[in-house]
């Protein structure tokens, strides 16, 4: 047997990473990469214990490996800070992200797909990620952020730069900062025009949240609210794209499971829950030690970086029987694919309303359609995993 290696740089194991993972929960619960310096954990049991410690596994330090640092960051981005400080955070944006608010935008996500769907049919197929899947969440978080319409494609283009890799660098390189530089330029100008213009959008929402406490009240910094908003677009706009384009894959891949669903749209929601287990759009999230801890035997010394593997938790069979298979019907009390504890994310409900809205239409459009594998290209970066563009073909 090969000597089990597992490098989220790695394109080939990237590809399909299931008995990579497979090994690493039999033979290494706890795995250990000395080249890159970090542990990692892809049992569901250990994963979903440590979301639920944030004062053991620290997040403070980075969440993505080639960025994760020695000491805790200086930045207003609230899933790189700790407790107190991230609760408080997270209360205040909490009150701008309301149930109402994200409720109130299933119709224009339903108008959203069908000016993007319609004009395709009848045609001989189309690319589902570039022309449907990438597009509705950038719209869609652009219009509950308050993004000017003229503005939205720019910051599309400027997200999708930001995650721009380099061979043997990843996000470190100056496309990647240049398009951080411009983005957080923009979201704080915005912020400053919400202060003397408020409007009815979620920038404005976040500008006037207050929470009141013994001590007085606090609102967002100008910084704290920008770097807020650029979390929200940039993951709102990648993740949902990824979780899109493996619902165009994993269905062409299961045709008698996707005509059970265009007969019966009641099976979305579940369908949806099924496929984040199966594949996570963001597989990997990392921390660090606060605390020595000894886990399966090893021990783990404060400090230490610690990936875990969100994509290996969902197809672990001591949680999920018969883990690897696909089904719209299995019935499951949680996945970890929205993480869990106090970094469980604030946009699950949003994301759940897209993908839910997204396929309903899909398939209402389109009850058949096959993958042109030739064309395909996957997406790689070390936490985001997923489809790039996914040419489809109609019948």
């Amino acid at each position: 047997m090969t000597e089990l290696s597992w490098d989220p740089f790695d394109k080939v194991i990237h590809l399909a990473p299931y008995d990579v993972w497979r090994r690493m929960r039999d033979e290494a619960p706890v795995y250990r990469n000395d080249r890159l310096d970090f542990f990692a954990l892809s049992r569901h049991a250990d994963v979903e214990a440590a979301h639920r410690d944030p004062a053991t596994y620290s997040s403070a330090h980075g969440t993505v490996l080639e960025i994760m640092s020695p000491e805790p960051m200086q930045t207003g981005l609230i899933i790189f800070i700790d407790p107190p400080t991230h609760t408080e955070l997270r209360t205040l944006v909490s009150r701008a992200f309301t149930p109402r608010r994200i409720s109130a935008l299933e119709d224009s996500i339903r108008a959203l797909c069908a000016e993007m769907l319609d004009p395709q049919v009848g045609g001989s197929g189309f690319d589902y990620v570039q022309d449907f899947a990438a597009q509705l969440p950038s719209k869609v978080i652009s219009e509950l952020i308050g993004v000017d319409p003229a503005d939205r494609e720019d910051v599309r283009q400027l997200i999708d730069q930001t995650f721009h890799l380099e061979e043997g660098a990843g996000m470190i390189n100056d496309i990647s900062f240049g398009a951080q530089i411009r983005l957080h330029s923009y979201w704080s100008e915005q912020i400053e025009l919400r202060r003397r213009q408020p409007r009815d959008d979620m920038m404005t929402a976040l500008v006037e949240a207050e929470v009141k406490s013994e001590t007085g009240s606090r609102r967002l910094t100008t910084q704290e609210a920008a770097d807020f908003t650029n979390l929200l677009v940039s993951a709102g706009t990648e993740t949902v794209a990824r979780l899109l384009g493996w619902a165009g894959f994993v269905l062409a891949a299961h045709p008698d499971q996707r005509a059970e669903i265009a007969a019966d749209p009641s099976l979305i929601g579940n369908t949806i829950e099924e496929l984040l287990r199966y594949e996570a759009p963001s597989p990997v999230q990392g921390r660090v030690l606060t605390r020595e801890v000894e886990l399966h035997g090893t021990v783990l010394p404060a400090k230490s970086k610690v990936l875990l593997l969100t994509g290996s938790a969902g197809r672990d069979e001591r949680k999920y029987p018969d883990a690897d298979r696909f089904d719209i019907h299995r019935r499951f009390d949680s996945h970890v694919s929205f993480g869990h504890g106090v970094h469980f994310c604030l946009g699950a409900s949003l994301a759940r309303l897209e993908g839910r809205v997204a396929l309903q239409e899909t398939l209402r459009r389109f009850p058949e359609w096959d993958v042109d594998h030739d064309r395909a290209v996957r997406l790689h970066t070390s936490t985001v995993r997923g489809y790039e563009k996914l040419p489809i073909t109609l019948g």
